[in-house]
């Protein structure tokens, strides 16, 4: 069982940045891909990111391209998020999570079926 926790949101104005962190229970977390998600009130939860276990490759919403960068860190078996330039309309509760399944290791797409193992959630309020 993968267990995954968030930290690192807040508020902040437009135009801040926010960095956050997955924390993964077990060592072998290292190799799961691990996508973060979020979801802001009345709405969908969206895929905003994802990183391969095994090749490390990095996939984003368009919404966010140019914006947000996810990176790993597998000694301190860690996943952040770094969100640059932050609008009003980035406000939502921040999950990571990963997939479960023989190609855990790989992105799937960023679905929420896709994935298995979710974290609490962390909220991010961005004031105009």
């Amino acid at each position: 069982q993968v267990q995954l926790v968030e930290s690192g949101g807040g508020l902040v104005q437009a135009g801040d940045s926010l960095r956050l962190s997955c924390a993964g229970s077990v060592n072998s977390l290292n190799y799961y891909a691990i996508a973060w998600f979020r979801q802001a009130p009345g709405k969908e939860r969206e895929g905003v990111s994802c990183i391969g276990g095994s090749d490390g490759n990095t996939y984003y919403a368009d919404s966010v391209k140019g914006r947000f960068t996810i990176s790993r860190d597998n000694t301190k078996n860690t996943v952040w998020l770094q969100m640059n330039s932050l609008k009003p309309e980035d406000t939502a509760v921040y999950y990571c999570a990963a997939p479960s399944g023989s190609t855990y290791f790989y992105c799937p797409e960023l679905t929420r079926n896709e994935y298995n193992y979710w974290g609490h959630g962390t909220q991010v309020t961005v004031s105009s």
